[in-house]
């Protein structure tokens, strides 16, 4: 999630400072051999890739502020966010691609750097791989999973991503429902807001919002990116030589990165990128298969989606854009804070009507709701109305399902779980079509940088 530091990197070189303002910053940036001796590589294709990855480094923040936003515990020096940012040969677009850190992976043969111990090849989530065998290790098996050349690597912590957004000035992002987060100690009310770095990285950190957890945060952290190129490249900052001098420092502070990538070829991409905006960024996120993939030994971890990832990447290794424009489908009638498809429902006849069930299942499936396609009769007496009952936990999610149930009743269970359960009652009066606030919330969908941040539609 701090990777968005990594991204202003690229982004913040646009405006084309020569060596005499970034005169000895390059010697802030601590070096790594991310691509020492590797072999039996991917073949390059066209534009650059960028593997950014987010450290915990909350060793390097004050007391004070490790209280003020709940970074208690120790560091942990591993990975919970990793992007591949492909930037197009001609330099007009940037394309982002989430890796969420509990795919699915299996290493290639390596020796693990804590223990010297030779491996085999084994399954691992994604995250994991940064523990074993460092970035090297971590480079190698993104490589492996997507076939994509990486070219240079980055790696950024909690402090570079606080000290980046203060220089910038704050980023402004916007909601329509209130975010609150025990966890993080974050709490937004409905509208928008400007923020530094603490409360910034509360917004990326934050995972129990609602059911979707880490895909959720995700999106979050994609809309922050969107905002902070946004309010790199409108607010004067790229055409301020000394400001711009100090974001870049605030970055470079606490970064590491490949030998290859130095001043140099920062100033070559930014004279690139004059004219780079959020309308050249698009977001997604690796398309998930199946979601809570057992493995022995590892634990629940997300499969990708072996057809649609394949098409994904084809499309990093050949420069093409990851959307693809055409016909935009008729908006449905009722906005919703929670996508249909995130949300999971067991439904009931809480009725005498045989059948009713099945025709609710599947009426709901057709809105996008994830139902269990296994509706069962209720053992209580017939109800009138329809209740929707639901762990306070995901308390977003069933208003959403409530919106798509006119007249239903929303019913607290602590403990239920992630799914949602509807007893249909004979007042039941039909499903309503209803669509997400914010685009491209299922994994594997794609957004443009233009589409998320505040003031759009």
């Amino acid at each position: 999630m701090r990777a968005v530091t990594g991204l202003s990197v690229v982004v913040l070189a646009s405006a084309g400072i020569g060596h005499a303002v970034l005169s000895g910053l390059d010697a802030d940036l601590t070096r790594v051999d991310a691509f020492k001796d590797m072999k039996n590589r991917p073949r390059g294709g066209h534009g650059m890739n960028v593997l950014l990855v987010g450290t915990d480094g909350r060793d390097r923040i004050s007391p004070a502020e490790r209280r003020r936003f709940k970074l208690g515990g120790q560091p942990c020096h591993c990975t919970d966010t990793m992007m591949i940012v492909h930037i197009s040969a001609d330099r007009e677009r940037a394309s982002v691609v989430s890796l969420p850190r509990d795919s699915y992976a299996v290493t290639p043969a390596h020796t693990d750097r804590t223990t010297g111990k030779r491996h085999h090849g084994h399954p691992l989530k994604l995250n994991a791989a940064y523990a074993e065998g460092g970035p090297q290790l971590t480079i190698r098996t993104v490589e492996s999973m997507t076939r994509v050349k990486i070219d240079h690597y980055l790696e950024v912590d909690f402090t570079s991503f606080m000290r980046t957004v203060d220089v910038l000035g704050g980023v402004e992002i916007c909601t329509s429902q209130r975010l609150k987060d025990r966890y993080t100690g974050l709490d937004l009310p409905p509208g928008t807001h400007r923020l530094t770095g603490g409360r910034a990285l509360q917004y990326v950190r934050s995972r129990h919002l609602d059911g979707a957890s880490d895909l959720s945060r995700m999106r979050r952290q994609q809309r922050f990116m969107a905002a902070t190129i946004d309010r790199a490249t409108s607010s004067g900052i790229l055409l301020n030589p000394m400001k711009f001098r100090d974001v870049i420092r605030a970055v470079l502070g606490s970064v590491r990165a490949d030998k290859g990538f130095g001043t140099d070829e920062l100033l070559a991409l930014g004279r690139a990128m004059r004219n780079f905006s959020p309308s050249s960024s698009e977001f997604t996120t690796v398309p998930i298969g199946t979601m809570g993939y057992a493995v022995k030994d590892v634990g629940s971890t997300l499969k990708w989606d072996p057809v649609a990832a394949r098409r994904l990447f084809t499309a990093l290794r050949e420069d093409r854009p990851l959307a693809v424009d055409g016909p935009r489908r008729p908006a449905p009638a009722a906005r919703v804070p929670v996508d249909p498809r995130e949300i999971r429902v067991q439904v009931e006849n809480g009725t005498r009507t045989p059948g009713l069930g099945r025709r609710v299942d599947r009426a709901l499936a057709a809105a996008g709701f994830r139902t269990t396609g296994t509706p069962v009769d209720t053992a209580a007496p017939a109800a009138r109305r329809t209740v929707i009952a639901y762990d306070p936990r995901w308390d977003r999610s069933a208003k959403s399902l409530a919106a798509a149930l006119p007249g239903s009743e929303l019913r607290a269970v602590r403990g239920q779980g992630a799914t949602l359960k509807v007893v249909v009652g004979t007042g039941f009066r039909g499903v309503r079509a209803v669509r997400p606030e914010e685009p491209g919330r299922e994994p594997g969908s794609v957004v443009r940088g233009d589409e998320v941040v505040c003031g759009e539609p």
